[in-house]
């Protein structure tokens, strides 16, 4: 069985004492595709040793997370635009805006993501979006960039069924990971109403374990647990989910 995690932050300070176990485990579990997203430019360099150790399973991105567009956002931006022009990346992410922790730099993320979408599209590449508790706000960007060069995935999908189908309608995927085993994840209520061939699986890891992990580390390895739960919301086989899952991922990423 092949898994494919499209979102899991492998270069985080969370993995620094046990990187090669958990990546063994990782491997040996069939999760053998790896997609990498970026945060800022801090963690660029650890993220090319990463595609240079496991070159055959990890594939990055390139981007300016939101919660990372500060003062210094236009250098941030600057670093993504030459390491873009420079080196092959697989998507650009993972960017969008971020509600949660600080409103006041809305203006800033949403130009920041409005010139990251406009880099995909140059570059050819889908875009990972990071969304919270800023639906309307990310939508709103998503309409007016609208068109057969915007595509992606909606990245730790955790919105309404009609949120759901408005993503699907810009030619975004629904990364869905370990939000869907929790008892008040709401996603798994509505999930089977939506097409398989519109989900990718993730972990986001460190962050948001499954069951029975939850509130632990999360590690890619991990990720059989939503495929065990995909497989019992949409009543098939893990097999089923695990092939399914990685082609849509495929048809995202070109790989």
């Amino acid at each position: 069985m092949i898994i494919t995690d499209t979102h899991t932050h492998l270069y985080s300070e969370a993995f620094d004492d046990d990187r090669a176990e958990m990546m063994q485990r990782t491997l040996e579990t069939g999760v053998s595709r790896l997609f990498i997203p970026a945060i800022d430019s801090t963690y660029t360099n650890s993220m090319l040793q990463l595609e240079k150790d496991y070159p055959e399973n990890v594939f990055l991105m390139m981007g300016l997370h939101p919660t990372h567009v500060k003062d210094n956002y236009k250098t941030e931006l600057q670093h993504v635009t030459d390491m873009l022009d420079t080196h092959k990346f697989y998507a650009v992410g993972e960017i969008g805006i971020d509600l949660y922790w600080d409103k006041s730099t809305l203006a800033i993320q949403q130009e920041a993501f409005r010139l990251q979408i406009q880099l995909a599209k140059k570059h050819q590449l889908p875009i990972v979006i990071h969304c919270r508790e800023a639906f309307d706000e990310v939508f709103e960007i998503l309409e007016e960039e609208k068109g057969q060069d915007l595509f992606g995935i909606f990245h730790c999908f955790t919105g309404s069924l009609e949120q759901a189908h408005q993503a699907i309608s810009y030619n975004m995927k629904l990364g869905i990971g370990g939000v869907a085993t929790f008892k008040n994840g709401k996603i798994d209520q509505f999930l089977n109403q939506i097409e398989l061939k519109h989900i990718v699986l993730e972990t986001d890891a460190p962050y948001l374990a499954p069951k029975p992990f939850r509130g632990k580390r999360n590690e890619s390895s991990y990720i059989i647990k939503v495929v065990e739960k995909l497989a019992e919301i949409y009543q098939t086989t893990e097999q089923t989910i695990a092939d399914l899952t990685t082609e849509n991922s495929k048809q995202v990423f070109g790989v």
